[in-house]
């Protein structure tokens, strides 16, 4: 049978304890209250916003020694394995979609292709402490899901970004970003309006062109 009596040998001093023991001791005390590590996200349509965020964080510490045109080479393969972008394309562009060639769908694809890398290469340029916090709570819109998180910068207010993601053949995908509640492909379709209208598709490209020859300066 067991003795359960306490015993009397007085406890020894934290003051006697060698120094090994002591560093021991601290640093288990520290593991045991040190936040817990972020899990990546377990949804696949919040996993693809994660990479994205995280290439986007590595293209702004890159950012002043690659020049705008280094960052815009860095970050193209990730923006076309995040983003639909034929289905942003013909969202952007409207119901003249309809009227033009396979042909002239492929050149404005390419070209708003470059123009979205472009805007992410001149915009997120440098990096000052940011970090990018991801909501793994993923909502279901009918056949779409919504992945939320903000891009917290060190000394100001957070930016809440919002995806849109939709299943393709390669996985889930971004269709759509809303920056603090603005839908962006829904401000690109307002801003192309004009060049569809007077130009057609010939006079969108060469808009597109000039806006992402501006962005790469």
């Amino acid at each position: 049978m067991a003795n359960n009596r306490k015993s009397s040998r007085p406890a020894k001093p934290l003051k006697h304890l060698s120094a090994a023991c002591l560093a021991g001791i601290l640093a288990a005390v520290a593991l045991a209250f040190a936040p817990a590590a972020l899990a990546a996200p377990t949804d696949p349509a919040a996993a693809r916003v994660d990479a994205f965020d995280h290439a986007l964080i590595d293209a702004m510490k890159a950012g002043p020694s690659l020049g705008v045109k280094g960052r815009a080479r860095k970050l193209a393969p990730v923006v076309a394995a995040t983003f639909d972008l034929s289905t942003m394309t013909r969202f952007a562009v409207g119901p003249k979609w309809a009227d033009m060639t396979a042909a002239q769908h492929d050149s404005l694809i390419a070209a708003f292709t470059r123009l979205t890398v472009a805007s992410y290469a001149h915009n997120f340029d440098s990096f000052g402490g940011e970090r990018f916090d991801l909501d793994p709570n993923v909502q279901a819109r009918g056949a779409d899901k919504i992945v939320q998180c903000k891009l917290v910068p060190p000394h100001d207010k957070p930016v809440a970004l919002v995806y849109r993601m939709r299943q393709t053949a390669d996985g889930w995908k971004v269709i759509d970003v809303y920056y603090d509640g603005i839908s962006q492909l829904t401000t690109r379709r307002s801003d192309f309006a004009q060049p569809v209208s007077s130009g057609g598709a010939e006079g969108l490209l060469g808009h597109l062109d000039a806006l992402t020859d501006k962005l790469l300066r």
